[in-house]
């Protein structure tokens, strides 16, 4: 299955094939500051399964991340793993935002304290144990 989306203006679309790797929300303050919102609600696939058109800009958060934004609207779409492995796609992004649910809170040790997680979605203090 096939999957678009795009940012607020229209200038980036993308497609995302196949079903994503993972669905999780991530509270770690580096998420919280890059997307301006209290978690990073995500997608994540093989960066092989991302098509994506128009002009996007960069900004290396990280030594491993790229989080990626329409250089027009300053949409945040992607978080993509700097050596081209996976990439994190925004769930409100898709044309259609209710694609995917997310089963897993991530980095629950740095949410804001006043957010409320009562969803039944397992939590875990950092990252997903190896």
């Amino acid at each position: 299955m096939i999957r678009e989306g795009g940012c607020l203006c229209g200038a980036v679309r993308f497609k995302a094939e196949g079903e994503p790797l993972n669905v999780r929300i991530c509270h770690c303050r580096m998420c919280q500051k890059a997307m301006g919102s209290p978690y990073f609600a995500r997608a994540q696939f093989d960066q092989r399964a991302l098509t994506v058109e128009g002009d996007i800009e960069r900004y290396a958060s990280s030594e491993n991340i790229d989080r990626v934004f329409c250089k027009r609207c300053g949409t945040r779409l992607f978080s993509w793993r700097r050596n081209g492995t996976l990439a994190g796609v925004s769930l409100t992004t898709f044309d259609d935002r209710n694609a995917f649910a997310p089963t897993e809170h991530i980095w629950v040790s740095e949410k804001v304290a006043w957010l409320k997680l009562d969803d039944g979605l397992t939590q875990y203090q950092g990252t997903i144990p190896a």
